[in-house]
């Protein structure tokens, strides 16, 4: 049995959950009630539940501060969190500290026996008592998730897979789908957030709301359905009588509608429903794809948290390639002589010019961002610098523009990335020029009173000696041979200072053998002679 704390600041909330739902029919038993996060942790203490349905704020212990006290006394802890509140730190943070689910108020009956039903699942698995019968229905549905999977992999991710010829039988066989003669549609629900890191861990929660909204609103009105989510898209394909037209756009409303209710607790997100061309062909699957993906890019212009259908593709191939073009031309002697400041200016000459051309597509813009940072990445390369990890920051870039949800923020992601990415190469450049420089002054500091000449040292670190002297004045801000001379006159004032030597055998010490140019040298440095230096310092 689950033993269940219940947790809200209001009596009749709890009562509320406590009356929703038959218990004993999910194996499940409430030990406890608690209006606060301390007494909360008492009952921890004393009953050791499995899980705790919590509102996020309560007084005493918030639901955050609680969860997390929870979580060091008990890791296994299961939670689900109930919000009426329009805050998404909460819910955010809530998802870092590995809550399972969250609820919006006025709680729903079938949100939290869905959300129940999770938890049960997670717990028989975890204490592995999962029954044959049960391991093998579940073995089933895994299979059988796994190939309507490959078909939306097959169908729509694979450039060279054609269905032109396919039957609905055919893959119906393949892919253990049900599907029937009628209209087949795709459509997908697009998640945007920015391109920040935080939200990574809210995205598959999200991923997961969205197919259970898309099932509970089209799927008694589809023959057949399949969804698959894909880093911020839930792609959904339909299957439906052709005089379910109106109904089915309608049930795209409701899930639009139910989307919007989300950002209740995830104000950071945007939902935005893109809807594919229909078709009574099985074989036009991909086209409606293709529409629906189409549709999800011109949300960047449209804008998002609506419905959209646009799917009329222009021909842009040639203006895209002049953009690129162009860019190519102006990134590349900037990014040779390392100028930071002109890769901006060119990047937003490069914004300046898409926003300008009219006829581009939201996709074009994606795909022209993308191209800008292969040229990036590229022109660094033609110049000698390479970057190891070149295909991880090529995904990490594509993954996180799709999640963008206007053109300038698009912009604003590339900038920052070509721009972090190019102080960082500054820098490293800096380091490398300034490597053989600390040798050469290391050997100074130590072979001061050999015969030190700029052509040895330039040669022990692999210049010629011309070179060399530029990069040491530039790096230095004196010459070799001014830095050798006060190298050595420094070593010479510690021994005026600190030891009973004679001049000459100073002179000796640090490098010289002809006293009188000694003399000169250090007179030159300090205003005295060192024996003037002598009487003053010693």
């Amino acid at each position: 049995m689950i033993k269940v704390i219940i947790a809200d600041d209001e009596e009749n909330v709890c009562r509320l959950i406590e009356n929703l739902i038959d218990w004993d029919a999910l194996g499940m038993s409430i030990v406890g009630i608690a209006h606060n996060g301390v007494e909360v942790l008492d009952m921890i203490r004393g009953y050791g539940p499995d899980l705790i349905i919590t509102d996020i704020r309560m007084p005493g212990y918030d639901g955050l501060e609680m969860i997390r006290r929870a979580k060091e006394m008990d890791g296994k802890l299961q939670f689900i969190i109930i919000s009426g509140y329009g805050h998404f730190e909460y819910a955010q943070h809530a998802v870092k500290y590995g809550v399972g689910d969250y609820l919006l108020k006025p709680i729903k009956k079938s949100e939290l026996l869905s959300a129940l039903e999770k938890v049960r699942g997670r717990y028989a698995r975890r204490i592995k008592q999962v029954n044959e019968e049960e391991q093998l229905k579940k073995q089933i549905e895994s299979d059988t998730d796994r190939l309507h999977e490959n078909l939306f992999k097959d169908l729509f991710m694979k450039r060279d897979f054609t269905s032109d010829d396919m039957t609905i039988a055919a893959i119906n066989s393949a892919y253990h789908y049900s599907f029937m003669e009628g209209i087949f549609q795709v459509i997908c629900v697009k998640i945007d957030c920015g391109y920040d890191d935080q939200y990574d861990n809210a995205i598959p929660i999200l991923e997961e709301k969205v197919t259970q909204i898309l099932n509970n609103a089209l799927s008694g009105h589809c023959f057949e359905m399949g969804i698959y989510p894909a880093d911020s898209t839930v792609y959904c394909i339909a299957n439906y009588a052709e005089g379910s037209k109106k109904s089915i756009r309608n049930q795209f409303m409701v899930v639009l509608d139910e989307l919007a209710q989300q950002r209740a607790a995830f104000e950071q997100f945007d939902f935005t429903v893109c809807v594919g061309e229909a078709y009574d062909d099985i074989n036009k699957f991909k086209d409606s794809y293709n529409s629906a993906v189409y549709a999800a890019g011109q949300r960047l212009i449209a804008g998002t948290g609506r419905l959209v259908e646009d799917s009329a593709a222009g021909n842009s191939h040639e203006l895209k390639t002049r953009l690129l073009a162009e860019l190519n031309r102006s990134m590349g002697p900037a990014i040779e002589v390392m100028d930071a400041d002109g890769i901006v200016n060119d990047l937003s000459n490069f914004h300046a010019k898409v926003i300008y051309a009219k006829n581009l597509s939201g996709l074009d813009i994606v795909s022209l961002s993308e191209e800008a940072y292969a040229i990036y990445l590229t022109q660094l390369r033609n110049n000698g610098i390479f970057i190891d990890d070149r295909n991880e920051l090529t995904d990490k870039f594509r993954t996180h523009v799709w999640r963008c949800r206007t053109v300038d923020e698009i912009f604003q992601y590339l900038n920052e990335e070509i721009s972090g990415s190019m102080k960082s190469v500054i820098e490293q450049k800096k380091q490398e020029e300034s490597k053989p420089i600390r040798i050469v002054k290391k050997y100074i500091q130590e072979n001061y009173m050999k015969p030190v000449t700029l052509e040895e040292t330039s040669a022990m670190v692999g210049f010629n000696s011309a070179y060399f002297s530029t990069l040491f004045k530039k790096m230095c801000g004196v010459n070799f041979t001014d830095y050798l001379t006060e190298t050595r006159i420094n070593k010479a004032k510690e021994l005026l200072r600190d030891t009973d030597l004679n001049i000459a055998d100073i002179c000796g010490r640090v490098g010289y053998s002809d006293l009188k140019y000694f003399t000169q040298n250090f007179r030159k440095l300090t205003g005295l002679k060192p024996r003037e230096y002598r009487k003053l310092y010693s």
